[in-house]
């Protein structure tokens, strides 16, 4: 009966041995790496939109502004390129500051990857001049070509945050006279953007709660490791 029982071990540990490595190959080989795209295009029905069997995913719309050097800045700069994006105004005292040091954090981790770059939109562009955002940019040590801050066109900024990055963002002071302060007059989102090189978003993180930001920087990882196995 022991030398029976023996057997049927060995052969279960025969059969077992290929759904094992079929497990590992699952979690660790080439389809280990997986980030969802977000965001599927809608029609004026608000249906998804579909391509025969697959979903249409939105993309971001080109767009042109101004960098902290003065220089343009439009999509052709990001092409290519893994970006995370964010909505902020240097006189923001409340949210913008945290966002600010997430996205340094960011930037110091990816310091080498020139794949892997930043880019902040502000929402206040009558103060913001460009010189205004490399005074900024000099805060946090942000450096040319790696993280750029974006001024230009208020309709432009606020269409590519709405329709572009779908963040709100609003300027109070067009309707409500009883503003009390600066931080009071802007109204834009805390989140981060994960945006793939072909302009899809495929992650949205809360910049001011520090396990979302780390979720992030795993995800660049991720997104990073995605492009590398094509």
């Amino acid at each position: 009966m022991r030398n029976k029982s023996s057997k049927v071990g060995i052969l279960i540990g025969i059969l077992a041995v290929p759904t094992f490595i079929f497990v590992l190959l699952k979690l660790f080989g080439q389809n280990y790496y997986k980030l969802p795209y977000l965001m599927p295009e809608m029609d004026e029905t608000g249906q998804v939109v579909m391509k025969g069997p697959d979903t249409v995913f939105h993309q971001i719309p080109p767009y042109e502004l101004i960098d902290q050097q003065g220089k343009k800045f439009s999509s052709a700069n990001v092409k290519g390129k893994i970006y995370v994006a964010d909505f902020f105004f240097t006189r923001c005292g409340t949210i913008c500051p945290k966002l600010s040091n997430s996205l340094s954090r960011v930037q110091s981790i990816f310091s080498a990857d020139s794949n892997v770059v930043i880019v902040s939109h502000s929402v206040d562009p009558k103060y913001d001049s460009s010189a205004v955002l490399q005074r900024y940019a000099q805060k946090y040590d942000a450096k040319y070509g790696k993280w750029y801050f974006l001024t230009g066109d208020k309709k432009t900024i606020y269409d590519v945050a709405i329709k572009g990055y779908k963040l709100p963002v609003a300027d109070a002071s067009e309707y409500d006279n009883k503003i009390k302060s600066i931080d009071e007059t802007f109204i834009h989102s805390e989140k981060l953007l994960l945006i793939d090189k072909e302009g899809y978003i495929r992650g949205i993180y809360d910049g001011t709660y520090s396990p979302d930001v780390e979720r992030l920087i795993a995800e660049v990882k991720v997104l990073s490791e995605i492009y590398k196995s094509k």
